[in-house]
């Protein structure tokens, strides 16, 4: 009896360290794909990382030199020695000024009914899919549009207006998609403490929703706008010309921008090497206007965040 204690023991412990071993293994084997894909997500980090320094020595190796007063304020030339992006500045300052309250109006307006007044169902789907599908259309197609109605139809011409219109449709999707997530954020014991208190509910999304749910909504806006202020295709398509002399004073002025100009210079630098140095000093100025609205949007989002 005791022999066969002693064997059913040994059986058991054999067992015991078989499934210890299996164990040992499974764990080895898992942290070594752990560190496997740690290890490739960061190598593609730093790939991307490299990309992007190489990218940025190479502008501002060739930019810096062309950076100057006269390059700010000087119209634009034939001549690269007098050429300037003053106007392409001011048409870019002018096209914000229209996109940026019409996307923020719309975005936010259209956000707020589909969260807080739409009522769940097929239209409500029908409506919330075409939005969604809208953000990945090609800003070309955009331009088209724009071109059609803007342009064409409204007769607006290649102008500020028609081209704030169609980057305002371009980047509309992406604030109401980041509006209506940070409506959603908001805790619904919120509302009801509102409800509660005799608020209507135009008084709750005022006074509530809208205020802790700011920073999300300001997070889509940023987002937008960096976007419009960097695309070219679609003012591409409604005609937008690069060689513009006169520096834009109203909305109904044609114009050019930014972008367009690095466009035009970068395809031109074939012909006249100093083009491509010229380009790469706008590309440094965009970087510039667009560093400075981001720094500006993301202190009024931290401001509102930490009252909220």
């Amino acid at each position: 009896m005791k022999e066969l204690a002693l064997n059913s023991n040994e059986k058991t412990t054999q067992k015991q360290y078989m499934n210890l071993a299996k164990v040992n293994r499974r764990m080895t084997a898992r942290l070594l794909i752990n560190n496997v894909v740690k290890y490739l997500f960061f190598a593609s980090t730093m790939f991307g990382l490299v990309i992007l320094a190489f990218l940025m020595y190479q502008i501002f190796s060739d930019g810096l030199g062309w950076l100057s007063m006269d390059f700010l304020t000087n119209r634009l030339s034939t001549l690269p020695e007098r050429a300037g992006i003053i106007g392409a500045i001011t048409g870019t300052v002018w096209l914000m000024f229209i996109v940026g309250p019409v996307t923020m109006v719309l975005g936010i307006g259209t956000a707020i009914y589909l969260e807080e007044y739409a009522k769940k169902g097929k239209f409500h789907s029908f409506i919330q899919t075409n939005i969604t599908n809208l953000a990945g259309v090609p800003s070309i197609v955009f331009g088209l549009l724009g071109l059609t109605i803007f342009v064409r139809m409204f007769g607006f011409g290649p102008s500020i207006i028609a081209g704030g219109l169609t980057m305002a449709l371009l980047v509309l999707p992406i604030v109401v998609v980041a509006s209506q997530e940070a409506i959603r954020a908001v805790p619904s014991y919120l509302r009801e403490a509102s409800y509660g208190m005799g608020a209507t509910k135009w008084q709750t999304i005022k006074n509530i929703v809208l205020p802790a749910s700011i920073a999300g909504i300001l997070t889509g806006v940023i987002l937008a706008l960096s976007r419009a202020i960097g695309e070219t295709a679609p003012l591409v398509a409604i005609g937008i010309p690069a060689l513009i002399v006169p520096i834009p004073s109203s909305i109904t002025d044609n114009f050019t921008v930014l972008p367009m100009q690095i466009y035009y210079w970068t395809i031109d630098s074939v012909l006249v090497d100093e083009y491509a140095s010229m380009a790469a000093a706008t590309i440094i100025v965009l970087l510039a206007v667009l560093f400075l609205m981001n720094s500006v949007a993301i202190i009024i989002r931290n401001k509102f965040q930490k009252r909220y």
